[in-house]
């Protein structure tokens, strides 16, 4: 029960920082590029097939599947099991 529940709070969390990273992308003052980013890894963790599809794509960057797999790490440490 408490596992469906947290797998709930973080959707929620995860739609709410893509909402704000839309809104970001046309205001001036918000930076929606980093909202996107948050809402994307924390759906990686309730979606595998979205997270593969990712690594898949972002193999072809370095830098950038580098940088997506600390975040992924440090996000996962925070929220534990999911």
């Amino acid at each position: 029960m408490i596992k469906n529940t947290k797998r709930a709070i973080v959707f929620i969390i995860a739609i709410l920082f893509l909402i704000l990273g839309v809104v970001g992308l046309v205001l001036p003052f918000l930076q929606g590029l980093l909202f996107l980013a948050v809402g994307m890894i924390l759906l990686f963790f309730l979606f595998p097939s979205l997270r593969e599809r990712t690594q898949q794509y972002t193999v072809k960057y370095p830098k950038f599947h580098a940088l997506m797999n600390r975040l992924e790490q440090v996000i996962g440490r925070i929220l534990g099991d999911i």
